[in-house]
């Protein structure tokens, strides 16, 4: 059994900083792309960024040069540093990993049970 648990969020002032973790527990071999998505009220869940695990990178362009994504491949753990921190980032944010190696086979499109960031004065 593979799961996914973040931890990090809470409430900050914008301009503020946060970071969320997120770690893989289980009998896991390897994780292929490891990412954080958003799902703000009313709105649907979108992408935040991935990271493989040879540590390519990608983006939303909303978050770009503000947020920055990183992992421990040996911990099976995803970060998110989240900084400048605006209203509009407000949302549940979602740890995902895709193509789980384990011992049987490989598991897809994985997801915590989310975290709660509120940017708010």
């Amino acid at each position: 059994q593979v799961q996914l648990v973040e931890s990090g969020g809470g409430l900050v002032q914008p301009g503020g900083s946060l970071r969320l973790s997120c770690a893989a527990s289980g009998s896991i071999f390897s994780i292929n792309v490891m990412g954080w998505y958003r799902q703000a009220p009313g709105k649907q869940r979108e992408l935040v960024a991935t990271i493989t695990s040879g540590g390519s990178t990608n983006y939303a362009d909303s978050v770009k040069g503000r947020f920055t994504i990183s992992r421990d491949n040996a911990k099976n753990t995803v970060y998110l540093q989240m900084n400048s921190l605006k209203p509009e980032d407000t949302a549940v944010y979602y740890c995902n990993a895709d193509q789980i190696r384990i011992r049987n086979g490989v598991i897809y499109n994985r997801w915590g049970q989310g975290t709660q960031v509120t940017v708010s004065s």
